[in-house]
Formats: C-alpha cells, sequence, structure tokens
C-alpha cells in the first residue's frame, strides 16, 4: 500500500479517463465506472462511483506497480483548499478509517470544487 503519511500524489492535472482505463478496468467491479482521473509524472489517480484508486509507478521500466484502493465507504471527512495568488496548487484531503489522512495535491487548472461536489455524492 502506498505509505500516504510520507509521500504522496502531488502535482495532479485532470487527464482523460480513456487511455488509463485499459490498466485499471480489470479492478473494477461491475457496476463500477471510472468518473474522473488526474495523473502527475508517472502515477495516477482514479475516482469511480466506488472509490479512489491510486496507482503508484515504482522502478526504472514502471513494470511493478502499486495498487491502493480507498472505498468511498471509508470515508470520516474530507476537506479541499482551493488554489490562490502564490499558493498554486489545490488540496484534497480525505481522512479514512484505519488508514487516516490522505492527501491530493492537484495544478491549478483543476476543478477543486467540482472534485468536492462529486466526493460529497458518495460519501454523504
Amino acid at each position: 500500500m502506498i505509505d500516504f503519511q510520507n509521500g504522496g500524489f502531488y502535482k495532479l492535472s485532470a487527464v482523460d479517463p480513456q487511455p488509463l482505463q485499459k490498466e485499471i478496468g480489470p479492478l473494477l467491479i461491475e457496476g463500477e465506472n471510472v468518473l474522473q482521473t488526474f495523473k502527475g509524472i508517472r502515477d495516477f489517480i482514479a475516482f469511480t462511483n466506488k472509490r479512489v484508486i491510486a496507482v503508484n509507478i515504482q522502478g526504472i521500466t514502471g513494470k511493478k506497480r502499486d495498487y491502493t484502493s480507498l472505498p468511498f465507504s471509508k470515508v470520516q471527512a474530507f476537506s479541499v483548499e482551493t488554489a490562490g495568488t502564490f499558493d498554486l496548487d489545490a488540496e484534497l484531503d480525505l481522512w479514512f478509517s484505519s488508514v487516516g489522512k490522505v492527501r491530493f495535491e492537484f495544478r491549478d487548472n483543476v476543478d477543486i470544487r467540482m472534485l468536492s461536489q462529486l466526493i460529497a455524492g458518495y460519501v454523504l
């Protein structure tokens, strides 16, 4: 599992879910749909209607991958912080039972309020 306390997913930008569908498609259960995807330099996350799937690409070749599933049913609280004048990154914090806080940082072009509304629809 990804160690979110000593690292996380930073500088994420919204990307088209279609190219990533091939990689995470086998992980999805019946009735689960990918809603939004975000990619960093190598790593990426996918928001589905059931969970967040965080993919950590490891090693020089990138063949080794860690897939961490964070179900919305385990979210206890969440927080969003919009980008500002000097702090150009928006942040999403999710608190999961038994995992703790998970932080994702997004580039300023990501509509963090829309993402907050998406999460609220599945958590509340």
